[in-house]
């Protein structure tokens, strides 16, 4: 297809250490939460005189238990379950959203994202290198497989129970053979306590079978603000939807075999103990949580590599691997004096940089492959017919079509996820004539790389029209602004006109006003099987010469916008890291005969 691209946004750059903006810009504020290092050279988060239940030892980590479940910690290392602690955007919104607020709302954030940190007791300012092992893994093995009641809380009010890797896990008991490999520890070389040989396992499984219940996902998926609305509001979709009443789960869909689809499940083993399988037939839930998310970070930091743990976050936010660092390219180049590089001190040596650059290809791989899923799970989620044409092309009259756009998920709407200011989801379509030539088109982007709306800074300056055609799917929130009239947000604060902003709790019932006063959800989404119709005509003015034109069609997908990345001060960086792994799909283009 022939699209116009981004107007001088192509979002072909790349960030060379999107996590940077944790050293540059919140440095001052988190540095309070440093504290010295202990004689291992690490620095502690927790604070003073914490106890036994504080101690990291009783928080096994991902890397511990891949040791035996290696297929399911390499799902896991790429999901947006272990990118949730690690996320820059992560980091900047909520220190956005902590000042925005003066701090009221505590761990608020970080009790989800960082859920076991947080539970020992680590500052929700600390930054990612003075911070555990466990917490930077974020949604973790034990987030899940260490709770063993069923909650139905929302915003992350759930307890991971305390123990050493030998404690038993919590699982949905289906098949579970870990009595059997207990009765042969020796075949299987295994231990359940620090004595003996072989490697260390859990002692049991206990039955929680809320884990394979949508229920399950209920705590960090349903957000509330204390104003009475929701940031988070997938839940609730889920429990209206078609895809409830037919038993079908979160877990059906996300951890399937085919993205974005009940269609069952895949077979492997549940670990691979001593070398032997064991009970390789059985049901295998896919812990790369399927979804359309992605990451800005460092390749080195994520995903989750316990080759990449050999170094320091600090030293992999020092490593340009944009520049070609331990390639044998560019190293060829440095040893023949052709590039000069004041490297950092971690990274003077050549072949330090050619190990790092081995890790960064494994993660840059998992990195790619993801993008493979995120690209599935929305074509299977959604479909697109069309063009619908009026009338007779002809050259001087206008052109008028349109296409249907439905969302064939039964489970929630499209998009759904976070609300507010992410996720985007929008359409691109662009006319073509006989010359190749683009001579009309809805769904551009600025030079940034926003969508030309009243958000986009190219459009507030004038460089760039609005896109009156413009079709998406963005939730976003109406506030009341000084003159009583609604002004669109992409947080449900009006932070442009009061001094010191605060969430404040309404008078009023919002079931009596059906929401928070001055506050309201403007939602473009569409529900599960709903289906809209984006509409677009083309000025007659524009089509000036008979002959085959091109009508050619996209949808896009992109975590965050860029206005809101600078809202929360975002480098560029991360901009362009957000930019570079935007989503195209369900893209085609059609012939159209144009009559003189």
């Amino acid at each position: 297809m022939r699209l116009a691209e981004s107007k001088g946004a192509s979002a072909t750059t790349a960030a060379d250490a999107a996590l940077e903006a944790l050293i540059k810009d919140d440095e001052g504020k988190r540095a309070k939460a440093e504290k010295p290092a202990d004689k291992s050279g690490t620095a502690s988060a927790k604070p003073d005189g914490h106890d036994a239940l504080n101690d990291e030892s009783l928080y096994p980590t991902a890397a511990q238990c891949g040791e035996c479940h290696k297929q399911i910690y390499e799902e896991w290392s790429s999901s947006q379950h272990a990118y949730a602690s690690i996320s820059p955007m992560f980091h900047k919104f909520e220190q956005k959203f902590q000042d925005l607020t003066q701090g009221t709302v505590g761990t608020f954030c970080v009790r989800c994202h960082q859920q076991v940190g947080t539970q020992l007791g680590e500052a929700r300012e600390t930054p990612l290198w003075a911070r555990s092992q466990i917490s930077r893994e974020g949604v973790s093995c034990i987030t899940c497989h260490r709770v063993k009641e069923q909650y139905s809380k929302v915003n992350g009010e759930r307890r991971v129970e305390p123990g050493k890797i030998y404690e038993p896990v919590y699982g949905s008991g289906q098949q579970s053979v870990i009595k059997d490999v207990l009765a042969n520890k020796e075949t299987y070389s295994v231990k359940t306590s620090t004595d003996g040989r072989g490697n260390d396992i859990h002692k049991g499984m206990i039955t929680n079978d809320q884990i394979t219940k949508s229920e399950f996902c209920v705590s960090c998926h349903q957000v509330a603000v204390n104003l009475g609305i929701k940031l988070e509001i997938v839940w609730d979709q889920y429990r209206d939807s078609p895809a409830r009443k037919a038993g079908v789960s979160c877990q059906d869909c996300h951890m399937g075999k085919v993205a974005g689809k009940p269609d069952g499940y895949s077979t492997a083993p549940s670990a691979v103990v001593g070398g032997k399988e064991v009970n390789p037939g059985r049901k295998h839930a896919n812990h790369r949580f399927i979804g359309p998310g992605y990451s800005i970070a460092h390749p080195g930091v994520f995903p989750h590599n316990t080759k990449a743990q050999a170094y320091s976050i600090k030293d992999w936010l020092e490593f340009d691997w944009r520049a070609g660092w331990g390639t044998t390219r560019f190293e060829d180049k440095v040893a023949d004096g052709k590039i000069k590089v004041a490297f950092p001190k971690r990274w003077a040596d050549a072949l330090d940089r050619e190990d790092a650059r081995q890790i960064l290809d494994e993660n840059l791989k998992k990195l790619d492959e993801r993008d493979k899923l995120r690209k599935q799970v929305m074509e299977n989620s959604s479909h697109v017919d069309g063009p619908y044409i009026e009338g007779t092309p002809s050259v001087g009259r206008d052109l008028a079509f349109s296409y249907k756009i439905k969302n064939t998920n039964t489970g929630h709407n499209l998009p759904s996820g976070s609300l507010g200011a992410q996720p985007q989801l929008w359409v691109n379509v662009a006319l073509v004539d006989p010359d190749g030539k683009n001579v009309w088109e809805s769904g551009y982007v600025d030079s940034n790389g926003d969508i030309a709306d009243l958000h986009s800074l190219d459009v507030a300056a004038g460089r760039i029209a609005t896109d009156q055609q413009l079709v998406h799917f963005q939730t976003k929130f109406l506030t009341t602004n000084v003159k009583g009239t609604d002004r669109e947000m992409y947080l449900p604060v009006n932070f442009d006109i009061d001094p010191l902003p605060h969430l404040r709790p309404p008078g009023v019932p919002t079931t009596v006003l059906n929401h928070p006063p001055l506050v309201r959800m403007e939602n473009r989404s569409f529900p599960p099987l709903g289906e809209k119709r984006a509409e677009y005509q083309v000025p007659g003015g524009l089509i000036t010469k008979p002959g085959k034109y091109q009508l050619a069609f996209r949808m896009r997908s992109r975590a965050e916008p860029i206005y809101f990345m600078r809202f929360v001060r975002s480098t560029k960086e991360m901009e362009q890291s957000m930019n570079e792994r935007i989503m195209n799909f369900h893209s085609f283009a059609v012939d159209i005969e144009v009559k003189d």
